[in-house]
């Protein structure tokens, strides 16, 4: 798609993220499509049909990249953010995605499930959306008056996190990390169509799946809207002086292709290629509003958060299901405020969600997105686990016996160890 402008360009990217979401809010919905729920029913019920589904949705984004990149219709090595990055900060997406994946078990839901708790209704997740925002607008951006960052200061300086990092000699994709150079083209090719086949796979081959309509439906679309959302930034351009540029490239050299500066977006990063990611763009909204809405500070996640809600919304009000829902207690509101600050910390330190890395990251390979996502579940599950013992055996159940018999669950320690006996 390529515009004379680039204010037409951008408003094509806007709107286009906006309705992408309204799509994906409106079906999560519909369908109950929950990535914590989709652990919750593996580790509590032995149920695997939403967890089919969320593995689907890989599936589709994965092979839908795989055609996007071989017919050389989008690149997605420049994304934002950058999945493919040579430097492996294998540490942070793992413990970030621990991290995170206890807060979603805190919070009741990941943050595109927070999105659609509040378009339902769900006051509570008001709530949870700003603190998470707050969390993650202060791990990027410095405090007012000084130069140091929550990211800086707790993990890069306090924990030296970053130091663990190994810097690669190109992108971290499992095609040029097998292939190298010249063979990474067709090595995303095959690794990328092996991966999606085995997902897909998996997933169908459950009767129970395939015979659930709202969980096909659910994986398919879920991943659609991924793939969608990348083809679109991937896509847009404008044209300058008979040359395509994108829109990175553009705002990036403003000052050198542009007549004025009205009309400049605050940061060039946000208008890369990308797809949906929830906590870094919480995060965004927040700074949004504290330059009291200014246009240069609207960005593709900050429309795909209004287009999730609004789709959430629509769906609850034709359904008669919005419902109006604050904390039950004040140990409710503990658990959400605690969920909200750990899934802020470590949706950003593991550079996403459950969406941002469990989907639109592994759908490019990225050996990191597969780190996070595999703490993303480890958490959530490790939560569950230990909350169900407590649940069961109360006072007896001390925090470090549900933990020793979780991990025992979960084949991490020897049985002999465990204190309680299995549930």
């Amino acid at each position: 798609m390529l515009f004379e402008d680039f204010a037409s360009a951008q408003s094509t990217l806007l709107w286009s993220s906006f309705a992408i979401a309204f799509v994906l809010g409106m079906v999560v919905t519909k369908t109950n499509f929950c990535t914590m729920g989709a652990v919750s029913d593996v580790v509590n019920i032995g149920d695997t049909g939403r967890m089919r589904a969320w593995f689907f949705a890989i599936a589709v984004a994965m092979i839908g990249v795989v055609i996007l990149e071989a017919t050389g219709t989008v690149s997605v090595d420049g994304s934002f953010p950058p999945y493919r990055g040579s430097n492996l900060v294998w540490a942070e997406n793992l413990i970030g995605g621990i991290l995170f994946g206890i807060g979603m078990t805190f919070g009741s839901g990941c943050g595109n499930k927070t999105l659609v708790r509040i378009g339902g209704g769900n006051l509570k997740s008001i709530f949870v959306l700003w603190v998470i925002g707050t969390i993650a607008y202060y791990m990027v951006n410095p405090f007012p008056g000084s130069d140091k960052t929550l990211m800086s200061v707790l993990f890069i300086n306090g924990t030296h996190l970053r130091d663990l990092a190994i810097s690669l000699s190109g992108p971290q994709d499992l095609g040029s990390m097998i292939g190298g150079k010249e063979g990474a083209a067709d090595m995303r090719i095959y690794i990328g169509t092996a991966l999606a086949l085995i997902l897909a796979i998996y997933a169908l081959k459950s009767a129970d799946f395939r015979k659930s309509f709202d969980n096909v439906f659910a994986g398919f679309v879920v991943g659609g809207c991924i793939l969608a959302a990348w083809y679109v930034s991937g896509t847009i351009g404008v044209n300058i002086d008979g040359e395509t540029n994108n829109l990175r490239s553009v705002v990036e050299g403003w000052d050198f292709i542009m007549d004025e500066s009205e009309g400049r977006p605050a940061a060039a990063a946000s208008w890369s290629v990308q797809s949906f990611t929830f906590i870094n763009p919480m995060g965004q909204s927040l700074g949004y509003g504290a330059e009291n809405f200014d246009y240069s500070f609207l960005t593709f996640g900050i429309m795909s958060l209004f287009g999730v809600i609004a789709g959430a919304f629509v769906w609850s009000v034709l359904t008669r299901s919005f419902r109006f829902e604050w904390f039950v207690d004040g140990k409710d509101f503990l658990m959400h405020v605690i969920g909200a600050v750990l899934m802020g910390f470590g949706g950003v330190l593991a550079l996403g969600c459950t969406i941002g890395q469990g989907i639109t990251g592994t759908s490019t390979l990225a050996l990191g997105s597969f780190i996070a996502l595999a703490g993303i579940i480890f958490g959530s599950a490790l939560t569950m686990k230990i909350q169900y013992y407590k649940l069961v055996y109360e006072e007896e159940a001390t925090f470090v016996k549900s933990l020793v018999a979780a991990l025992c669950d979960m084949k991490m320690l020897p049985g002999g160890l465990r204190k309680l006996e299995a549930v």
